[in-house]
């Protein structure tokens, strides 16, 4: 019963949600607040499960996952009912909106203006009339809320104030989060273009959605150097690049179907990567 739900949250995505807020805690490294920065993980994680469960709401009920190849989805699949998936994601927004209120509380009024909307992204992705991951702007939401918002936001409610220094991660976090949706995008291509799904792979096709997540890995890798002025240890980031390389080759090479699962799993193994390499740099 457990590992249904584990799976419909997604796992092998939520380093998107993770590592924002490590790298944003380490950008705040002289006044890290572990209160507030866990508070800011646990709005991250719940707005990610959040967003899964909503899109499996979603597209379960308009019928988009009923032939896909990537991992199980709740509804599409029968494990669960569209109103009990409908449920979970609702739960999840709760805990992201009671953690987000309590950082406001503790920080600006602002913030209960931006969860809002980020709850709102969330469920409006695949959910409404008129959802805009349907039309491929699903990497534009993910670029600004799991890395720009993410990162700056987690900064912030620390610090208080933004920096140079939190908007450059920020932007690298958002590239690498966006590879994890585009790997995700190329494998279901040609079921999206079956169901009138309209993502930006559709849109782009598969030879430059491919080159569009090679660009967003070795960018939000190498992004960091633009701190190389005020900060050398940025230089480790220099590290992570042969451990993209497996991934660009066999996305380049064309993988389709679950190669691309294992690419989403490395992917987000990166993300991961990229966080610590990139604490360790500020700490240091």
């Amino acid at each position: 019963m457990k590992s249904k739900w584990i799976a419909g949250a997604r796992p092998r995505t939520l380093p998107a949600a993770i590592v924002p807020v490590v790298v944003g805690s380490a950008a705040a490294r002289g006044d890290f607040n572990v209160v507030r920065a866990l508070l800011a993980a646990i709005v991250a994680l719940a707005i990610q499960i959040a967003t899964n469960y909503a899109n499996d709401y979603s597209d379960g009920k308009r019928g988009t996952d009923d032939k896909r190849v990537g991992p199980m989805r709740l509804v599409a699949s029968g494990s669960a009912t569209a109103k009990q998936v409908l449920l979970a994601a609702m739960a999840a927004f709760a805990v992201a909106g009671v953690a987000g209120a309590i950082l406001a509380i503790l920080t600006t009024p602002l913030l209960f203006v931006v969860g809002a909307v980020a709850i709102a992204a969330g469920w409006y992705y695949t959910g409404g009339k008129h959802p805009y991951g349907y039309y491929g702007f699903g990497e534009l939401f993910v670029f600004i809320f799991f890395g720009l918002v993410a990162v700056v936001g987690t900064y912030y409610v620390q610090a208080g104030h933004v920096t140079f220094e939190s908007i450059v991660l920020g932007s690298a976090s958002g590239l690498l989060a966006v590879s994890l949706l585009v790997v995700n995008n190329v494998r279901d291509i040609d079921t999206d273009k079956i169901s009138g799904k309209r993502t930006l792979a559709v849109r782009l096709g598969d030879r430059n959605s491919r080159i569009f997540y090679t660009l967003t890995v070795l960018v939000g890798i190498l992004l960091p150097l633009a701190l190389i002025g005020s900060d050398t240890f940025v230089l480790l980031v220099i590290l992570l690049v042969p451990i993209s390389l497996p991934l660009i080759r066999k996305v380049i090479g064309g993988a389709k179907g679950r190669e691309l699962i294992e690419v989403l799993g490395g992917t987000g193994k990166l993300q991961l990567a990229f966080a610590l390499t990139t604490a360790v740099a500020l700490i240091l």
